[in-house]
This record gives C-alpha cells, structure tokens and sequence, in this order.
C-alpha cells in the first residue's frame, strides 16, 4: 500500500511520471482500438510481422536525421505489400510469406542499427523505456491516437462488415485490398508509436492480449472496442507503477498486467 502511495505522490512531483502516465493511456487505448480489428481478421500474425518489420525505418530515420514515425510507417507498409504480393503470385501461403519477409526485415534492422551511432539505445527499441519519453514522443502519440479514432469512426462500417464477411463486402461493392492496406497503414503508426513503451519485441502482446481479453466480454464490436481500450489503459498504467516502482523494463511490465487480465478473463 506503501509503494502505492509513493507512486502516487511522485506522480505529483515528476514531470517525467506525469508524461509516462499520459502516452501509457494513449499507447493503452489505440492499441485496444486497432488490436481489436486485428483479431477479429486473424491477423495477429500480421500484426507481429509489421511490429518487427518498422526496425529497419527506426534506423534509417535515426541516420537520416529524421522523425522515426516517417522511416517505421514507409517499412511497415512495405512489409505489408511484400507479404500480400508474396502470397498472391506463389503457392506459398501467407503465414510462410510473413515469416520470410519478417525475418528478413528484422535482421536488416539490426544490422543498419549496428551500422548507426552509438547513441541510438537499442535495448531501448526493443523493450521500451516509457519513464524516458519525451515531449515530442507525447505529440507523436497524440497525433497517432487521433488519427486512430478518426479513422475508425469514418470507417467504422467496411471495418466491420470487410472483419466479418470479406466476400460480402467484395459483392457489396468495397474495395477490401484499400481498407486492408489502409489498416496497415494505422497499424504501423500505432505500432512505432508504441515503441517508446513497450518496445518492438512486446507491441504485439500490447495489440493483442487486451483485444483478446475484451473478446471474452463481449459479442458486439462497439462494446469490444470500448472494453479493450479500458483493459490497454489499465495495463499500461499498472505497467508504469510496477516499471517505476521495481525498477522493471516498462515493456515487459505492462505486457505482465496484460496477460494477467488476460488469465483472470480466460478462468471466469
């Protein structure tokens, strides 16, 4: 009780806690949003290969000089071509694709972060470090959220009905390639924008395990959406506390709440 007490009055104190707290719920919420879409379309595979695949952009924008949000978003719509394309003119299947292109993706991202100065912290990039964001990374953050809502509430209609019945929505006139692409799209942004917290490694389980415990709650997509972007915020700030107050990895941490909601959703 103690501990949570001190967490609390430091809250009051330090700037860095009080900006820890606000992109944890922005990270928490979009990640619920987007995650949600994600399982419902059994592409939580996709959602992993993107995650690994925005290293490389992480590095190249380091070296450029550039925001990092600009180097993760162009590889992380790559990926999702290269997969798409892989799978549609082979006989491979698309899990085979995605492995493949992953990997391959990932490795390069090592290898030119390697190649990078040595300020670049890649401990950092790959398990978060959310009690070092800075002011710049909250904008980000809220930028990102923003688009995330906009994006669903403007198509929140072809998201449902191309998540649940995609040969439908082909005879019913949707383009299924664009919104599929377009998800793509916020999912990368979502993703690199989750890196400051939860790290490349850990912004899978910060996309799916909310989604999934929500899934246990509810049948209609409006309330899965409301309820897995509670169990994210209470994640990450759960997350924060035990990052803050036993000195854990932020990523880590948060991912450990999760899966514990997760459990507790799976048993009752």
């Amino acid at each position: 009780m103690d501990s949570i007490m001190n967490f609390f009055q430091a809250m009051t104190k330090y700037d860095f806690l009080q900006s820890a707290l606000i992109t944890a719920i922005m990270v928490g919420i979009m990640s619920g949003i987007i995650g949600s879409f994600i399982i419902l379309r059994g592409m939580s595979l996709m959602g992993d290969a993107i995650s690994h695949s925005v290293l490389p952009g992480v590095a190249v924008a380091y070296m450029l000089g550039i925001n990092i949000l600009i180097g993760a978003s162009v590889f992380g719509v790559l990926a999702a071509m290269l997969i798409g394309y892989v799978a549609s003119h082979s006989k491979i299947k698309v899990d085979t694709a995605i492995g493949v292109v992953f990997s391959f993706f990932y490795a390069l991202g090592f290898i030119l972060i390697s190649l990078a100065e040595s300020s670049t912290n890649l401990h950092h990039i790959l398990f978060g470090n959310i009690l070092a964001v800075s002011n710049s990374d909250i904008i980000t953050t809220a930028i990102v959220l923003a688009l995330v809502i906009l994006f669903v509430q403007i198509f929140y209609k072809e998201l449902l009905i191309t998540s649940f019945d995609e040969t439908f929505a082909k005879t019913y006139g949707l383009n299924t390639q664009l919104i599929h692409y377009s998800l793509m799209l916020v999912l990368t942004l979502v993703t690199v924008s989750a890196l400051q917290t939860v790290g490349i490694i850990l912004v899978v389980a910060m996309l799916i395990t909310p989604a999934a415990t929500a899934y246990f709650w509810t049948d209609r997509l409006n309330i899965m959406l409301v309820f897995s972007s509670i169990f994210g915020v209470i994640s990450s700030i759960c997350g924060l506390y035990l990052s803050y107050t036993f000195n854990w990895a932020s990523g880590p941490a948060i991912v450990i709440v999760a899966a514990g909601m997760f459990l507790i959703s799976f048993v009752f």
